[in-house]
């Protein structure tokens, strides 16, 4: 089996969930006896620097195409039709290039969510881009992999012709590297996600803000998260509510330490096709506030705290809860440690594997 990868998000110096996502499944496929043709606009991560040049076994190649924006997609188009080693073309987080691939060559995208077609707010550009492209990517794909039934479902019932067969889920795994259980600090409240209106977070600063005072005084809620857009009032409302601070985008080290010393972890996203931290929080021990939505219940099952993320009062009311209720803590934490084995990237690559295995030369 030799892939063909759109790698260039899990090169960013900051990457986001699609970035971390395809870092860590192109990490484990990188442990598999696996021939990779890796395409890029931008230096590998050092970390796969050994994985790429073994002594022995597959061929593994990095083709650098120094082309920006559309260009870099026809580039790509070109350069993967003409590549004869290839088995399939992956697509982990644009739809562009198997668009301008029709069926010419096999391919297989990988569909974090249907932000695009949902009334939640969301960049315009990538909006726009994801609706033109989607439709036909998914009727020319030999395969569709999934984050999540949740999205599976999203999917087919976007586009009820594509036949169910076609859609396979491969979930996700944790981001960072949880060495131990979490050691809360009894003060921090722990949110992680780009700053936008789908994260939102600034009904998160307004829940907080609602905290009777004995709480709000005695605690601080940490955003951690790139600028994303439509993130001005976000940022305004962290900058003028007390406790509250914007530390931007951390490095993955940092928001470890912080994660393992949190009290909780808030994640009252609107949508999620996953949500990669909450997968994160549980490993680690850390009770979970999260939207009874989306993927929500798929991933943390029994073990988080949900809420309605778009009233402010049952967001309060949930924070409220969890940081006066030391077993319902207890408890989640304990939950989360068992619900959190049920993920992990060898079996999504596995999943990933067996979904495209008829591909195979």
């Amino acid at each position: 089996m030799h892939l063909t990868i759109d790698i260039r998000e899990a090169c960013r110096q900051k990457r986001a969930g699609k970035g971390q996502w395809t870092f860590h499944f192109v990490s484990e496929l990188l442990e598999r006896d696996i021939g990779l043709t890796l395409l890029t606009d931008a230096p590998l991560p050092s970390v796969w620097d050994t994985k790429m040049n073994p002594t022995h076994g597959p061929q593994r190649t990095c083709v650098l195409l120094t082309q920006r924006g559309i260009a870099w997609h026809w580039a790509a188009a070109r350069y993967t039709r003409s590549e004869t080693g290839s088995d399939v073309y992956v697509s982990p987080t644009s739809y562009i290039v198997p668009r301008l691939l029709g069926k010419r060559v096999p391919f297989v995208p990988i569909v974090h969510d249907l932000i695009a077609f949902r009334d939640e707010p969301h960049d315009r550009k990538a909006r726009l881009i994801e609706q033109i492209t989607l439709k036909k990517t998914a009727e020319a794909a030999h395969h569709i992999c999934t984050v999540s039934r949740a999205t599976t479902s999203d999917l087919l019932a976007r586009f009820p012709a594509l036949p169910r067969s076609k859609v396979s889920a491969i979930f996700a795994g944790p981001v960072f590297e949880i060495n131990g259980k979490n050691q809360p600090d009894g003060k921090t409240i722990l949110s992680i996600g780009t700053l936008s209106p789908r994260k939102n977070q600034l009904r998160l600063i307004q829940a907080f803000a609602k905290l009777p005072e004995h709480l709000r005084s005695r605690h601080r809620l940490i955003l951690i998260g790139g600028r994303g857009w439509d993130d001005a009032p976000i940022i305004e409302a962290a900058n003028h509510t007390e406790n509250t601070e914007w530390k931007s985008y951390l490095p993955d080290e940092d928001c470890t330490k912080i994660l393992m010393h949190a009290t909780v972890l808030a994640f009252p996203s609107l949508y999620e096709g996953f949500g990669m931290p909450v997968l994160d929080a549980l490993r680690a021990g850390l009770p979970v506030l999260t939207s009874d939505r989306g993927s929500m219940r798929e991933v943390a099952g029994d073990a988080a705290h949900f809420v309605d993320p778009e009233d402010v009062s049952s967001i309060a009311s949930g924070l409220e809860r969890l940081l006066t209720d030391d077993t319902l803590r207890k408890n989640l934490a304990a939950r989360g440690l068992e619900r959190a084995d049920v993920f992990s990237w060898p079996k999504t690559v596995d999943l990933f594997l067996e979904a495209i295995g008829t591909i195979k030369s």
